[in-house]
Order: C-alpha cells, then sequence, then structure tokens
C-alpha cells in the first residue's frame, strides 16, 4: 500500500505530516506542490490557534509491504 506523506511548516515553526491513504501514486511534482499550497492556503488545520498547514515543505510517497507472520483463519 502506498501514502502520500506531506510535510509542513507550522505557524509556530513546527513540521507537521500529514498523509493521505489511497493516492494516486502518479501524481506529478506541479500537481502534488499546487494541492499542498491549496491546502495550507485554506487554513482549515487549526489546533489551539496553531495553523498546523501553514506552508508546504516536501511530499514523498511511503510503500509499505506487509509479510504475514500468521494468519487469521476464515470465518
Amino acid at each position: 500500500m502506498k501514502t502520500l506523506d506531506s510535510s509542513f511548516k507550522t505557524s509556530t515553526n513546527k513540521v507537521h505530516h500529514l498523509k493521505l491513504h489511497y493516492a494516486n501514486d502518479n501524481l506529478s511534482k506541479d500537481v502534488v506542490s499546487k494541492a499542498m499550497a491549496d491546502l495550507a492556503a485554506t487554513k482549515l488545520f487549526v489546533k489551539d490557534g496553531e495553523n498546523l498547514v501553514a506552508e508546504p515543505l516536501a511530499a514523498k510517497y511511503v510503500e509499505t509491504i506487509e509479510t504475514p507472520i500468521i494468519t487469521a483463519p476464515k470465518a
């Protein structure tokens, strides 16, 4: 499974990560950059007066590979 992991600078200069599951894994740098800028412009992610996505920093795809050791029996 791939997720899109994006990093933003908060309004208090901390780094906040936002993970999007089931993201299209063929997005171009320009598309992701614009989406992150648009998201930051909305100012929707505010907690205790801190804007969590004030400035886009970086984005990457993260792929998780599961290797079952013990599987549950089928019902």
